[in-house]
């Protein structure tokens, strides 16, 4: 009996290394070479459990079916560019040469040229934003598309809600898109699907769990993490916010602060692309475009969408490009700070060349991981210069917001993490104008008002258990 139970444990251990050798070939195909070196040390620790959740989370990118759809929707949009006149919105004289590479490059990437004529204003109060929102919503006339990663039916929430009822009753039409996962477990989620469904809105929930094996199959945390909003073609909303309380139902006592973007004038029409987009990945079904806004104002603005959907992280291209690319000065505002390799170059890189960097997180952590894994990040950001501030506690700062020189500001759903670089749906809201760039430098002096700047000298005195904690919350974070 000995003798037998030697023979299958050397079978084990051959199956085994055999694994580990098959992998070796399989994991770093297409992948970045630090992603595929986290995968590869897990899976020659462990062989078996290793494989077998690179099964479930090794691609990063939707199915292909998934991709096929999105690529006609995109093609879809393409001819609609192409049939409308848009030509005159690109009055770019005050556009710099430099700007100019930025804004080919997102065209390249995302599909959108860069429209003239537009205004924005910014929202930094939670409460405020939700205000104008359901304004804009009670003045609604024809179609209303509504898209949030979170929708959750709670006090804060049910004025929204019913404005959008109300529209719905008047004869609005009303499109309503949450993912499927990240609404589940917040309460009263039947509840609202059930008001939703009686009021007659079209709704839909985004990358619902599609876990048998086959084509359908798609890995169960590629989530949709955008914020979009379109009223009657004319007037838009994207940020940060979701439609929750601002404590997100959390039994402690740390609350969330955000940064939403109202716009007007054309470039609403690429932010209704990118819902229609989405609505006919889950329908398969288009709905009508809106008809191109007037110009409203003088802000050059640009919608990119990014996601597991496209074939390169369209969102990491376009801040790689705006750091490298700074002359004098860059804020990121994040709650989220996981780079890659060639995005953390880029940033050191941009402060030891004489640009000013500033960076603000959050001293509050929300999710542990991604918490600590940032922070492994802190002792090379302050060596090469950089500036960090953690915004103080109970604040959470879920602002996501980036500012180049006195030019160029980037506003959306996007954190700098590898997250939102490869497994979210993301959009972005890309600003080639000074006075919206001035605009957010009073809400940046705000935020690091409020904030304690971390010191080199005493970051390097922590205690030896939060540095291990940090380190191995980064090889976690790789693990994608």
């Amino acid at each position: 009996m000995t003798f037998r139970w030697s023979y299958v444990l050397i079978l084990i251990i051959v199956l085994e290394w055999i694994l580990r050798f098959v992998m070796l070939f399989i994991v770093p195909r297409n992948r970045k070479p630090s992603s595929a070196t986290a995968w590869l040390m897990l899976i020659m620790v462990e062989p078996v459990v290793g494989a077998s959740i690179y099964a479930i989370f090794g691609s990063p990118r939707l199915p292909k079916y998934r991709r096929e759809l999105q690529k006609k929707a995109e093609e879809h949009i393409s001819d609609e560019l192409k049939n409308i006149n848009y030509k005159n919105l690109q009055l770019k004289s005050n556009i710099s040469i430099a700007e100019k590479q930025f804004v080919k490059l997102n065209h390249v990437l995302g599909g959108f040229p860069i429209f003239d004529g537009n205004n924005v204003r910014f929202f930094d109060n939670y409460q405020l934003s939700l205000e104008s929102l359901i304004n804009d919503i009670n003045l609604a006339k024809e179609r209303i598309l509504f898209e949030y990663f979170i929708i959750v039916l709670d006090s804060t929430s049910e004025p929204v809600i019913k404005a959008l009822e109300n529209a719905k009753a008047r004869g609005v039409e009303v499109y309503i898109l949450f993912d499927a996962l990240a609404c589940k477990n917040y309460p009263n989620f039947k509840k609202l699907k059930s008001r939703l469904t009686s009021s007659g809105i079209k709704w839909n929930a985004m990358l619902g769990l599609k876990l048998r094996p086959g084509k359908e199959f798609t890995r169960p945390d590629l989530r949709n993490h955008r914020k979009i909003v379109v009223i009657d073609g004319k007037v838009g909303y994207t940020g940060s916010q979701n439609i929750v309380s601002k404590n997100y139902h959390r039994k402690d006592s740390l609350y969330y602060e955000e940064l939403v973007a109202r716009l007007e004038g054309p470039v609403v029409w690429q932010l209704s692309s990118v819902f229609r987009t989405d609505w006919y990945a889950e329908t398969k079904k288009f709905l009508k475009a809106d008809i191109l806004p007037a110009s409203v104002g003088r802000v050059n603005a640009q919608v990119l969408p990014s996601g597991p959907g496209h074939s390169e992280s369209t969102n990491l291209k376009l801040y790689t490009a705006l750091i490298h690319g700074a002359k004098s000065k860059i804020v990121i505002v994040t709650p989220y700070f996981v780079p890659d390799d060639a995005l953390m170059t880029a940033i050191t890189s941009a402060s030891q060349r004489g640009v000013e960097v500033t960076i603000i997180n959050s001293e509050s952590i929300d999710k542990i991981l991604v918490g600590h894994a940032q922070r492994s990040y802190y002792e090379e950001l302050l060596l090469a210069g950089v500036r960090l501030y953690l915004y103080k506690k109970p604040v959470f700062l879920h602002t996501k917001h980036v500012t180049i020189d006195d030019s160029i500001a980037v506003v959306g759903s996007s954190n700098f993490d590898i997250r939102s670089f490869e497994l979210d749906l993301e959009v972005s809201l890309v600003l080639y104008d000074a006075n919206s760039v001035s605009k957010l430098r009073v809400i940046e002096k705000r935020y690091i008002d409020n904030s304690n700047q971390i010191n080199l000298k005493l970051w390097l005195k922590r205690p030896l258990r939060l540095k291990s904690l940090d380190s191995v919350a980064r090889l976690t974070a790789a693990l994608q």
